[in-house]
């Protein structure tokens, strides 16, 4: 089990969340706030991260994580409005988690992204398109031989879109296969997923040469 660092200002929700991830098997720090935070990263191999943070709120929080590091985010929001859940996954987040979060439900989502992981780093071969060159074992990706920084959850997106070239693959199936687990209807997350990913991988991103929207069904890698 990843070592989790609970960013939350609420002490009772936190200390209840807490023992509910511990006495699943987590092991568990608190951070009261932003600040705090950003100074126990060097213990920490997955973040639960609450959104409306006093001082240095969650959003900027995930951004300062993002800039240095690769670390599994997940947001804990109490609300579900797009705007709120797109700006956290434009942030750098893999996931989010609707507040009051059930200590299963976030269970299931941290051993879900840890098995994303062990898919990726056990991927076949260096993957080569447009420049990209995508490497699943070192979870790694290069464009004109320097390394791009992308996050975990971009780069399985993008090797699911290189083990697919010039193939649509609709957001439910990237949600399926990239999220390991079922959203329904919930696009969102893939949309700002593949938003970032163009931001780094195209050279015009409002005019994307290798990640093509098909409208209405999904995304593709072109190729060809």
């Amino acid at each position: 089990m990843p070592r989790l660092l609970l960013v939350e200002d609420d002490r009772a929700l936190a200390e209840a969340l807490s023992l509910a991830l511990r006495a699943l098997g987590h092991d568990v720090v608190h951070a009261p706030t932003g600040e705090h935070a950003l100074t126990a990263l060097a213990d920490a191999e997955f973040v639960l991260l609450d959104v409306m943070l006093p001082g240095v709120d969650g959003f900027e929080v995930c951004r300062r994580i993002r800039a240095r590091s690769r670390l599994p985010i997940v947001l804990l929001t109490a609300r579900g409005d797009p705007i709120d859940v797109v700006a956290g996954l434009e942030c750098g987040a893999d996931d989010y988690v609707v507040k009051p979060a059930e200590p299963r439900v976030l269970d299931a989502r941290i051993k879900a992204i840890g098995r994303r992981a062990c898919a990726a780093a056990v991927g076949d071969g260096v993957l080569r398109v447009g420049g990209l060159e995508i490497d699943p074992a070192a979870m790694s990706v290069t464009r004109d031989g320097e390394e791009l920084a992308l996050t975990a959850t971009e780069i399985r997106l993008l090797v699911e879109f290189g083990e697919h070239p010039d193939q649509v693959l609709s957001r439910q199936v990237l949600l399926k296969r990239v999220w390991d687990y079922g959203y329904v209807g919930d696009s969102r997350i893939v949309d700002a997923a593949v938003a970032r990913l163009r931001a780094k991988v195209e050279d015009d991103p409002a005019n994307p040469v290798l990640l093509r929207t098909v409208r209405g069904l999904g995304y593709r890698l072109v190729t060809k």
